[in-house]
C-alpha cells in the first residue's frame, strides 16, 4: 500500500479492513479514520492544534441544585 505525502508534513495510507491511517515524517502514528478524506482533515486539525496549543475544554458539574 502506497503512502501519500500531504502538506510536506504527514503521510496517509490505506490499512487493513479499509481503514486509513496517518503518520508524521518520522513514522509516528497520528490518526486512524474510515475514509482518506476524514484522515487528512483530522490530521491537519490535530497538527495545527498541536502546533498552536490545544484549546482548554470547559468542564461541567453534574450536580443539580434545588429541592426535589
Amino acid at each position: 500500500m502506497e503512502k501519500k505525502l500531504y502538506d510536506d508534513a504527514f503521510y496517509v495510507e490505506e490499512k487493513k479492513y479499509g481503514l486509513w491511517s496517518s503518520s508524521d515524517k518520522e513514522g509516528n502514528g497520528l490518526i486512524t479514520s474510515l475514509t482518506e478524506e476524514q484522515c487528512v482533515r483530522s490530521t491537519r486539525w490535530y497538527l495545527k492544534a498541536k502546533q498552536e496549543g490545544f484549546v482548554e475544554t470547559q468542564t461541567y458539574d453534574g450536580e443539580v441544585g434545588g429541592k426535589l
